[in-house]
């Protein structure tokens, strides 16, 4: 399924098309000059998907005029990986962990309103390909929606989605990883 954003993407296996959707139940905090990256660092529960974006160097992105639809692991999700999430913000890990942080992000202003929308009208899961190039899977799960990576990570996503005027915020419960090892940052001797 094709999508019409300003980078045009594809939904593979989705004949519909997410629509930009702005219904109630997406907080709307944008009063025309906030960014992906301003609203990130007024949510508490997402401080450390801001330092990784921030590590990572790709706080520009999220500045910038281009609309994009972040899946910000919570606080608790970086918590569950314990010591290997704190090795990824070292200064040596920062490659690992911008691949990471771009695996969390997909072109175009998606709420989830939109994507349920999606897979609705699909009957089933719809896929797309982040910045990092990952496939992610969205799919329902009872009234939840559930994001999986090709190696098998899945995420809730979480209450506390917001459109800004350069994309949409979208908390997730869980570190989206393609592999387990991807997340084991190297340690050079």
């Amino acid at each position: 399924m094709a999508l019409v954003l300003a980078a045009p993407i594809t939904l593979t296996a989705c004949k519909d098309e997410p629509t930009p959707d702005t219904t109630e139940s997406v907080a709307t905090r944008d009063d025309g000059t906030l960014t992906l990256a301003a609203a990130l660092g007024a949510d508490e529960d997402l401080g450390k998907t801001q330092e990784a974006i921030e590590q990572s160097q790709l706080v520009g992105v999220l500045d910038g005029p281009a609309s994009y639809t972040l899946l910000a692991p919570t606080n608790e999700a970086f918590a569950e990986y314990g010591v290997e999430a704190d090795a990824l913000f070292d200064d040596a890990s920062r490659p690992v962990l911008a691949a990471i942080v771009r695996n969390h992000v997909l072109p175009g202003h998606l709420t989830p309103e939109a994507i349920g929308a999606a897979i609705d009208r699909k009957r089933g899961p719809v896929s797309m390909t982040t910045l990092g190039n990952a496939t992610v899977t969205f799919s329902r799960d009872g009234g939840n929606i559930r994001v999986a990576t090709e190696g098998g990570q899945q995420a809730s996503l979480a209450e506390g989605a917001a459109a800004v005027n350069n994309g949409v915020l979208i908390p997730i419960d869980r570190l989206l990883l393609p592999r387990r090892d991807a997340a084991e940052p190297s340690n050079p001797d």
